[in-house]
């Protein structure tokens, strides 16, 4: 896939799973729609990697996402993201405001989970260039 199409795809994805979980936290409660926000979380920091650097292989990108999930919370342990959760909603949303030990556990499950697709989609696009590559040179030797 050219970087554009990527780009695309994963904005898409983005979009995509911002709307999964806020319709998780519309209509589930309790300890499943917290968990899956913050699986979420992570599958959204790999698509917005993805979105910025679109030949990132699916392992990096996922790597990423998780390093980077981990970082924000383990953050919480200071209390800087509780004060400026208070501040600004955008905050709340993006660094959260309290440490919740499990939480880490299920941003490795948003990390596997956004690798598995990635890696999913990367290999059928590349099956689809080989596909075409080859239709393309048996046409051209008739």
């Amino acid at each position: 896939m050219t970087g554009t199409r990527v780009r695309v795809v994963a904005g898409a994805a983005a979009l995509v799973t911002v709307a999964a979980g806020l319709g998780v936290r519309s209509v589930a409660g309790g300890d499943f729609a917290k968990y899956a926000g913050s699986a979420s979380y992570t599958v959204l920091i790999h698509t917005l990697v993805v979105l910025l650097v679109p030949r990132v292989r699916p392992l990096s990108a996922a790597g990423v996402a998780l390093v980077f999930s981990w970082a924000v919370e383990l953050a919480q342990l200071t209390g800087i993201p509780a004060d400026l959760s208070r501040q600004s909603t955008a905050a709340r949303l993006v660094l959260g405001s309290t440490f919740n030990a499990p939480d880490l556990f299920w941003y490795v499950m948003g990390a596997a989970l956004a690798w598995a697709v990635h890696a999913t989609v990367a290999r059928t696009a590349v099956a689809r260039t080989a596909v075409a590559r080859t239709a393309v040179r048996s046409r051209s030797r008739t």
